[in-house]
C-alpha cells in the first residue's frame, strides 16, 4: 500500500486536474485538512511537498499552498528556427514560442550577460577546439513576466562574432533577428541543427533562478548549430522548467532506405 501521504497527494492531485481547485486558488490549510481527518500534520505536509515537487503547486510564506498556472508554453522544435522569422522578420526563437502559444511577450525579458571564457570541455568538443580556448559565453535567463521560464548559455568561437551585437550585454535579443541574423549577416548562415535533450532534478544553483520547489524536475538542451560546409557556429546550452514547457516537433519521416537508391 502507499503511505498515507501519497494517498493525500494523488486525491488532490486528481482534484486539481478535475479542476475542483482552480489555477491561483489557496488550496486548504494544513490543519483545516487535519480537523478533517485527512491524516496527521506531517501527512497533510509531506503531500503538499510531494504536489510542489510534482510542479502542481506553489507553496509561500504568507500566501500558504496555490495551485499553479497549468498552461505551459509551447516550445517549438524546429519551426522556433525558420528562417523566415528571423532572417526576413524578427522573430528569434523565444518569441516564436510566445506566438504559438498565444501569449504576450516583451523583448526585455530576455536578459543576457556576455564575457570570454576558457571554453569547458562540452564546449572545447563541440567547436573543435583544445580545452581552455577562449570563447565567447552569451548566457541569458528567459521570462514571462516575472517568473523564468528557462536559462540559456551560447558559446561562440571570437572569431565568428568579435565586434558584432552578439557580445553586446544589453537585454533583448541582439538585435533585429536575434543571433542567428548577426551571424547570418557576418556571412555564417546557419544550415543545420542537432538538439539534444536530458531530464534531471534541478540544482540548488538553478532552482533559486528559475523558482523552482526542491526536487523539481527540469529538461536540459544541448543545441550544436552549423553552416552548410559543417562549421560550428554556435554551441548553447539550456536549462528549462521543465512542467513550463510542451515540447513540440512537426517533421516529414524520412526513408532512409528510398534516398540510399536516389
Amino acid at each position: 500500500m502507499a503511505p498515507k501521504w501519497r494517498e493525500l497527494a494523488d486525491k488532490l492531485a486528481e482534484q486539481i486536474r478535475r479542476g475542483d481547485y482552480a489555477p491561483g486558488q489557496q488550496l486548504p490549510h494544513i490543519r483545516d485538512l487535519v480537523d478533517a481527518g485527512e491524516g496527521s500534520k506531517s501527512t497533510v505536509h509531506a503531500a503538499y511537498k510531494a504536489l510542489e515537487a510534482e510542479g502542481l503547486v506553489t507553496s509561500s510564506r504568507g500566501h500558504g499552498t496555490v495551485v499553479r498556472e497549468q498552461a505551459p508554453l509551447k516550445r517549438l522544435g524546429i519551426a522556433r528556427y525558420d528562417k523566415a522569422k528571423w532572417r526576413d522578420g524578427d522573430e528569434v526563437a523565444f518569441i516564436a514560442d510566445r506566438v504559438a502559444s498565444g501569449r504576450a511577450y516583451k523583448r526585455g525579458e530576455q536578459t543576457q550577460s556576455v564575457s570570454r571564457v576558457p571554453a569547458p570541455s562540452l564546449v572545447a568538443a563541440a567547436h573543435g577546439l583544445p580545452e581552455g580556448a577562449e570563447v565567447y559565453a552569451r548566457a541569458r535567463l528567459v521570462k514571462e513576466g516575472d517568473q523564468p521560464t528557462h536559462t540559456l548559455t551560447s558559446y561562440y568561437r571570437p572569431e565568428h562574432v568579435e565586434g558584432t551585437r552578439i557580445v553586446d550585454p544589453s537585454p533583448g535579443p541582439a538585435g533585429r533577428g536575434g543571433g542567428f541574423r548577426v551571424l547570418y549577416d557576418a556571412g555564417y548562415e546557419i544550415d543545420h541543427m542537432r538538439e539534444e535533450l536530458f531530464a534531471r532534478v534541478a540544482t540548488q544553483e538553478e532552482a533559486a533562478l528559475l523558482q523552482l520547489a526542491p526536487g523539481e524536475w527540469v529538461v536540459e538542451l544541448h543545441r550544436t548549430t552549423y553552416t552548410a560546409d559543417g562549421t560550428v557556429v554556435e554551441f548553447a546550452v539550456g536549462t528549462h522548467a521543465a512542467t513550463r514547457f510542451a515540447w513540440a516537433y512537426d517533421f516529414k519521416v524520412p526513408d532512409s532506405a528510398q534516398e540510399a537508391t536516389l
